[in-house]
């Protein structure tokens, strides 16, 4: 049985604005009150597992333990088949400068080691997105969502952030940067692990 969530507040254990957005705006209905843990000026523990879900415990249980409030975070990336699985939890790894993320330096490196692959459309890939709520006292639930579709080159569109300009999801003809964003968070990796948190933790 999942644990419930009491209160109006939620700790959204992640610095980064993007993510943050799309987890109120989902959340919005549910009439939650969301915090980003960049606005509370928590430290962003270090993720030294390599599986999304280990990463993801790291920082919920830091962020409850430091805060005393129910934390729920979120541990995501793209796993492309013909790299066997690359980047995984290293997808923002790829983007890291001295000068902080440069994701378009992420896309060209994906399409490059693509390309030395000899890997040929589809390119298929896949969206991942991890979700784990933890209490002040230890207690966790694990929530996750994919989203499939294929990689595409050049880029196309302005909207969202990471990889989005790259990845076209099935179904569609257009990359989720193309996209409308309330439309993407319908079909979204990270929309439909919100999707289930919601049903676990706010359900009947």
């Amino acid at each position: 049985m999942t644990r419930k969530l009491e209160g109006g507040k939620l700790l959204v254990a992640t610095h980064n604005k993007g993510k943050l957005s799309e987890i109120r705006e989902i959340l919005a209905p549910f009439g939650v009150d969301v915090v980003g843990a960049g606005e509370m000026d928590l430290p962003e523990p270090e993720e030294t597992e390599d599986t999304f879900v280990g990463n993801a415990r790291i920082k919920a249980h830091a962020a409850a333990k430091a805060t005393g409030l129910p934390a729920l975070s979120d541990d995501s990336g793209i796993t492309i088949d013909a790299l066997n699985g690359a980047p995984g939890v290293y997808t923002a790894d790829w983007a890291e400068t001295p000068a902080g993320r440069d994701f378009k330096m992420a896309m060209t490196r994906a399409n490059d080691e693509l390309n030395a692959a000899g890997a040929t459309p589809p390119r298929t890939a896949q969206f991942r997105c991890t979700l784990v709520i933890a209490w002040p006292d230890g207690h966790d639930e694990v929530f996750e969502g994919v989203m499939p579709g294929q990689l595409v080159w050049p880029i196309r569109g302005e909207h969202g952030f990471g990889y989005d300009p790259m990845f076209q999801p099935d179904g569609y003809s257009i990359t989720c940067a193309e996209m409308d964003p309330a439309e993407k968070n319908k079909i979204s990796h990270r929309g439909k692990a919100v999707a289930k948190f919601v049903q676990g933790c706010f359900g009947g």
